[in-house]
């Protein structure tokens, strides 16, 4: 990757993130402890795909933490126990072997150039995950935001939950949960609601159906594999 890549993703972060990190990390730390932690043993070696600015991994319970991203401000942000891995997640990633229990990633693939790199990312977490292990996805559903993930310069790749979970089907994944509508689709340039709105709107599965427009998957590496 060069200088000038890695110049222009910094930059696109800083403009888009750097204002909203505070509101970011309190909408994180409730989505962690109020649904996301029950996925995330505190005994998992955990891997933030696309990390940004730490906002999961940094909130997060787990014995060991990785977070991988191409952003070279990513590691600023990262809590001193978060291991950084700066590199492409399409070539090899620097872990062992099944040495991961979690691989979590959230609006991350669809920055991915093409269906090339995510095939090739996910045959990294699969190598990368324990037999048992899981990878947990959520990302835009370009059946409901339609026209408005074109909005972000860097994104790429449409995605829906159908999809992605072929694609992980394809490379030996089992698809344990798969909600077609789970969040709202950005928290850029939208209103800060008050964080009781997200505790109750994250017990309310019913409300996903009505606001949700990103997908959320979460598939097992089988212990046969």
């Amino acid at each position: 990757m060069s200088n000038q890549v890695e110049t222009e993703l910094s930059r696109v972060y800083t403009s888009r993130f750097d204002a909203t990190q505070d509101y970011r990390r309190r909408v994180w730390t409730v989505l962690v402890s109020e649904f996301f932690q029950e996925l995330v043993p505190d005994s998992a070696v955990v891997l933030d795909l696309g990390c940004g600015y730490g906002e999961f991994i940094n909130t997060v319970k787990a014995r060991k933490k990785f977070g991988m991203d191409l952003n070279p401000r990513s590691q600023e942000h990262l809590a001193p126990e978060v291991t950084f891995l700066r590199q492409d997640c399409s070539a090899s990633w620097a872990v062992r072997p099944e040495q991961l229990d979690v691989v979590f990633t959230s609006n991350f693939f669809e920055h991915l150039a093409n269906k090339g790199a995510l095939a090739l990312t996910l045959e990294q977490a699969f190598r990368a995950l324990r037999p048992g292990g899981r990878l947990i996805a959520m990302g835009p559903n370009i059946k409901f935001t339609e026209g408005r993930s074109w909005d972000f310069w860097d994104h790429y790749l449409p995605l829906t939950e159908l999809s992605l979970a072929e694609g992980l089907a394809v490379r030996g994944f089992s698809i344990i949960k798969n909600h077609p509508r789970f969040l709202p689709y950005t928290m850029v340039g939208a209103r800060e609601y008050p964080l009781w709105c997200l505790s109750w709107y994250l017990r309310c599965p019913r409300l996903w159906r009505w606001k949700g427009e990103q997908f959320l998957i979460v598939a097992e590496k089988p212990q046969s594999s």
